[in-house]
């Protein structure tokens, strides 16, 4: 697993069985795929390859359009392992060799 995502759909209907049926349906689309994932009260992680993550970002918008709902908000929030090695060294320097205290373990470099 190289990144993560957490996903927040709020559909564009009435009331709260309407709401549920619609969300039920894109974490239904979201469980098909069949990775690691954790769905909360706010939102859904899920855990995978970067590349099929963003396949399942944007199916979700579609799910909820094919489930009757006539539009909705979306919130993604996305955390991918760093793989550019001039930013990895940048990190390092910045972090390890200068020890600014901002950056002194960002965790995201293996």
């Amino acid at each position: 697993m190289n990144a993560s995502v957490a996903i927040q759909i709020l559909p564009k209907v009435d009331g709260n069985a309407e709401t549920c049926r619609v969300v039920d349906a894109v974490i239904d689309y979201i469980k098909s795929y069949d990775l690691p994932t954790v769905v909360g009260p706010f939102e859904t992680v899920i855990e995978g390859d970067y590349d099929t993550l963003m396949e399942i970002v944007k199916g979700c918008p579609k799910v909820c359009v094919e489930a009757g709902a006539p539009g909705l908000l979306g919130y993604v929030k996305i955390a991918d392992e760093m793989r550019d090695d001039d930013l990895v060294r940048l990190v390092r320097r910045i972090g390890y060799t200068e020890g600014l205290p901002v950056v002194t373990d960002p965790g995201i470099i293996r």
